[in-house]
């Protein structure tokens, strides 16, 4: 079968020439171009993607009017060449009849993936970083050089955030001869060292000492022995961050903030942290009202409380004591005891002059509940009596919150 180029490789230009292959067939000049209607289109060299849905993204169609020469068809290149699914894309004349036009379009499929491993990294890690890969590569999935660099640097951040900062990985790429157009993949992981921190410097505490500040930073500290723990785990750190500004809110300080850090390495390759923490103001507790409750006064809420007006301002404190406080002493407990199941409080600051705050605390005490049924379930090995008999929740009786943790305890 005699055919002629309408187009070359998608290198520069998108425009096609016709090449003779035979002296009978006429050259197609620039200078005449002639329209004809495509009679037929076939794919060549799709082993993977539907050979429709490659005439598709082409945008040529069985009837279509096109100029060849012309812009029609290295658009149509230009088209497929986008999906990135493709190392060669040819568009041919496979015949004419008249004026009209037989199209094949020749593709060459970029290489799908069989399997990859690791090298350097420990086996114990491989399920781990397999997680990592996988979001990136899948067998049999198309292999790019952006794909492969995406999943080499989710194993450098794993890496990283473990504290290895110099971690590099690269990627050895190698044909799969046991399947077509397959090949496998090889990530060479060298972690490095676990960089370690040789100080953590601190600007904008006036109120507090660098000791006390790095005081609250639980997991990240800088060496200062020569077995002590100083490695630099980014999640570590930025827990430890949000601790820092935590302890200040319980001081007072409920403006606090952590403006930036920065950090660098010294020449010996620890690293160093400084963090700029603005404080703000340090305010106390003045008026704290109270609205909604009608089951119990004022003056037994405050007792529980336990919070005077002068009193540092504690964000933390004012929680626990409103709700959930771990030795029971809260108002949630007060009103949940009681049947008030769907009890809520909500504090309000109503006003906030010069250093100290005034607090609204508003409370819904919603109807009491009774317990309708116990139902005991996932009890394998262990009667359903010898459970009950156990239980202080029992069917009739008033909601109470303090009894079902002792029940489950």
């Amino acid at each position: 079968m005699r055919r002629v180029f309408l187009a070359l490789l998608f290198v520069a230009s998108f425009a096609g020439l016709f090449a003779q292959t035979t002296e009978d067939l006429p050259v197609y000049e620039y200078g005449t171009p002639g329209e004809f209607e495509i009679g037929g289109i076939k794919v060549t060299g799709a082993e993977y993607s539907d050979d429709n849905a490659i005439i598709g993204v082409s945008g040529l169609k069985v009837g279509d009017k096109i100029r060849v020469p012309g812009p029609d068809i290295p658009q149509a290149i230009k088209k497929l060449w986008r999906l990135r699914l493709f190392t060669d894309v040819q568009l041919l004349k496979e015949k004419t009849i008249g004026d009209v036009i037989f199209l094949e379009i020749i593709v060459q499929e970029r290489p799908r993936l069989s399997k990859h491993s690791f090298k350097g990294a420990k086996k114990s890690k491989h399920d781990d970083l397999n997680e990592e890969v996988n979001k990136f590569i899948l067998k049999g999935g198309i292999v790019t050089e952006n794909v492969k660099a995406n999943a080499a640097e989710a194993i450098e951040k794993y890496y990283i955030d473990k504290g290895y900062l110099d971690v590099d990985v690269t990627v050895d790429e190698f044909p799969d001869t046991a399947r077509i157009n397959a090949v496998g993949l090889i990530f060479n992981v060298d972690r490095g060292e676990r960089v370690k921190i040789a100080d953590i410097l601190f600007e904008g505490n006036e109120n507090l000492s660098d000791r006390k500040v790095r005081k609250q930073m639980e997991n990240t500290k800088r060496k200062k022995r020569i077995f002590a723990s100083s490695k630099f785990i980014k999640q570590d750190y930025q827990a430890d961050k949000k601790a820092i500004v935590a302890y200040y809110n319980t001081i007072g300080y409920r403006d606090a903030r952590i403006l930036g850090d920065t950090m660098w390495r010294n020449e010996k390759g620890q690293v160093i942290l400084q963090i700029d923490l603005e404080e703000g103001n340090q305010y106390h507790f003045r008026n704290i009202a109270w609205k909604g409750n009608s089951i119990h006064e004022d003056e037994r809420l405050e007792q529980i409380l336990g919070i005077n007006s002068g009193d540092i301002y504690n964000q933390e404190l004012l929680n626990t004591r409103l709700s959930f406080s771990q030795d029971g002493r809260d108002v949630s407990t007060l009103y949940m005891d009681d049947g008030y199941l769907f009890f809520q409080v909500d504090p309000v600051e109503v006003a906030i002059e010069g250093d100290s705050i005034d607090l609204e605390i508003r409370i819904y005490e919603g109807p009491q509940a009774t317990i309708d049924k116990v139902v005991i379930a996932g009890n394998d090995r262990t009667h359903e009596h010898v459970i009950r008999r156990e239980l202080r929740t029992l069917p009739g009786q008033k909601f109470s919150r303090s009894d079902i943790i002792r029940s489950q305890r």
